[in-house]
């Protein structure tokens, strides 16, 4: 696809004071050809790998922002899912493989590096396990790494055994790192997608290339000022607006993958064109809600609303793109949010409103702060309850929640930067114990049944 830049003058000028930007260049790197049965050896191919494809990724996105004149957030690394790679070490904890992961990301200079994860939808290996037991101590001792772990999946139905381990590992992060801080930087997953740019859920999928250039864009705030300085009266006319904006934000990312793709030599995976918000006032999908007619994101309406956002985002990126991925469509993090957290403190959004949001939107329930003293049996259960969304209706849902030690509901946590501020958000009364602990495989269900 040939794209001119006249094509994009329109847009630059329209987003110059509402917080658009392209979030992240990422470049999913595979790590196969790196493995040995000597963890020290993997250990330097892992580095010297990402170091050397890597090296001029920060550079280049400084190029292509000055170039264009559109801001290029975070530049960050996804490598092939851990798990596989150091199964033929045999070790007993894969942390000094993170903190290689996190040396490796320093040294050229990336914002995040995501991969430190396995795929368990169907059952653990051993080096799956060793991999999800080593995250709270991986999470404590590193900066910039992130993890996840797909625990289902419509094909294979949802690994209770993993759900209640990954609970209690949530847990043990959060006792572990400040503030539950570690928590940020995992997100657990069904129906995990393999070119998803964004973290902390990156990871390269194994069907992918050696090296490739994904690309994800933002721009709620774009979208809310397009839908307030447009004269409409109807649904039909906000949802046209909505694909119209999208198209042209779309058409920004799909030259800056283009062009990145070009001077590092790698190619272009996929443009992933998810509202992404920040906490900056005005770049929030919650005031994108308000602005269709709701008095306040939450209330009543508020999934309906969301799911016009989602399909019309998607419908208007699918023309303005060769490559739409990842998961594209519209992020509803509470603490990443100015929108989402005053209708949280508000009381008017909860988790339950949260969960039905999650059916209609790109994931799940998103850097969700919740009390300390929540039970890791509980964690489980509120994975458990995603991904049987994400499960049945055939999407990716995911969970990355915060137990904040020491702090309950009426309270908030400070992350900072793009993660923003969360207050503490109840969770129902009642147990889920027993039902966790049976463990077992949650059958897949019928319309897995596809061939």
């Amino acid at each position: 696809m040939t794209i001119q830049s006249d094509e994009i003058l329109e847009t630059i000028r329209m987003v110059s004071d509402q917080n658009f930007d392209v979030r992240t260049i990422t470049i999913g790197i595979d790590l196969h050809d790196c493995i040995t049965s000597d963890i020290h050896q993997l250990n330097q191919n892992i580095y010297d790998k990402i170091t050397r494809i890597g090296q001029d990724l920060v550079k280049t996105a400084n190029i292509l922002s000055a170039k264009y004149g559109v801001p290029i957030v975070n530049q960050r690394i996804s490598v092939t899912p851990i798990a596989q790679i150091a199964a033929a070490t045999k070790a007993d904890s894969y942390v000094s493989i993170a903190q290689t992961l996190d040396r490796a990301a320093k040294a050229i200079g990336v914002s995040f590096i995501g991969g430190f994860s396995a795929l368990v939808q169907k059952g653990m290996s051993a080096s799956d396990e060793v991999l999800i037991r080593s995250i709270p101590e991986a999470m404590k001792t590193t900066d910039i790494v992130c993890s996840s772990i797909n625990i289902g999946s419509t094909r294979a139905g949802i690994n209770m055994d993993a759900v209640k381990l990954v609970g209690e590992i949530v847990k043990h992060t959060a006792d572990i790192t400040p503030e539950g801080f570690g928590c940020a930087k995992i997100v657990v997953f069904c129906n995990a997608v393999e070119d998803n740019p964004f973290m902390a859920g990156a990871f390269h999928g194994s069907g992918e290339a050696d090296a490739v250039i994904n690309v994800g864009v933002s721009g709620p705030g774009v979208v809310k000022e397009a839908l307030e300085n447009a004269n409409v009266t109807t649904l039909t006319e906000v949802a046209e607006i909505v694909k119209k904006t999208a198209f042209k934000i779309t058409r920004v990312g799909e030259l800056i993958g283009q062009e990145a793709s070009k001077m590092l030599n790698i190619p272009f995976g996929i443009l992933d064109l998810s509202l992404a918000p920040t906490p900056a006032i005005g770049d929030s999908v919650a005031r994108i809600l308000e602005a269709m007619g709701l008095s306040i994101c939450g209330t009543h309406g508020t999934t309906a609303a969301l799911a016009l956002l989602n399909d019309a985002v998607k419908k208007g990126g699918m023309m303005a793109s060769s490559a739409v991925g990842g998961l594209s469509g519209a992020f509803i993090p509470v603490s990443e949010d100015e929108g989402m957290i005053a209708a949280a403190e508000s009381g008017i959004l909860t988790l339950e409103k949260l969960e039905a949001m999650t059916a209609v939107c790109s994931v799940g329930l998103d850097m969700i702060a919740v009390p300390g003293d929540t039970p890791a049996h509980t964690i489980s259960g509120i994975i458990a309850d995603e991904a049987a969304i994400g499960m049945i209706n055939s999407k990716t849902t995911a969970v990355r929640i915060i137990p904040v030690i020491g702090k309950g509901v009426g309270e908030s946590v400070e992350f900072g930067g793009l993660l923003g501020y969360a207050p503490i958000m109840p969770i129902k009364e009642g147990s889920c114990e027993v039902f966790v602990n049976r463990g077992g495989r949650i059958p897949a269900p019928v319309q897995s049944m596809k061939n």
